[in-house]
């Protein structure tokens, strides 16, 4: 394959000057060609790729795994705290049933065999003596 050059022709008149204000006329460039020529032409800058958008430093996975990771520690605490509440309320009813069952007890005792006022018994008259609960009264 042969790459044959085809050359410039040079402008056969010269366009119309317009005035243009200073800030908005664009950069011109100008290349020396080999054989001596001069080309001017606007610089075109290169596309620019879109910015992409900055990554955090950490993932969101990352900051949901941790978040669930001290919910999961301030329930666990909680549940630790509940859990020893129970045991404490239920060591002290446990402690108060006792308590009711021997102070009923002893009341119950007392009823029972306590020595009241009051002394019942058999009464048996035998040759004009009294005998009340074994003892003797002549």
């Amino acid at each position: 394959m042969v790459h044959r050059t085809t050359p410039i022709p040079p402008a056969m008149h010269a366009a119309p000057l317009v005035p243009i204000p200073p800030s908005t006329i664009p950069a011109v460039a100008s290349v020396v060609l080999p054989d001596g020529r001069v080309v001017t032409g606007y610089a075109i800058e290169p596309a620019k790729p879109d910015p992409v958008a900055a990554k955090p430093v950490v993932s969101r996975a990352a900051v949901n795994v941790a978040l669930g990771g001290v919910g999961f520690l301030a329930v666990c605490g909680g549940l630790l705290l509940l859990t020893t509440f129970i045991a404490a309320l239920t060591a002290l009813i446990t402690q108060l049933i006792i308590l009711a069952a021997v102070i009923f007890g002893g009341w119950i005792a007392v009823q029972i065999f306590g020595a009241s006022g009051h002394k019942g018994g058999t009464t048996v008259h035998i040759r004009k003596a009294t005998f009340k609960r074994n003892h003797f009264h002549g």
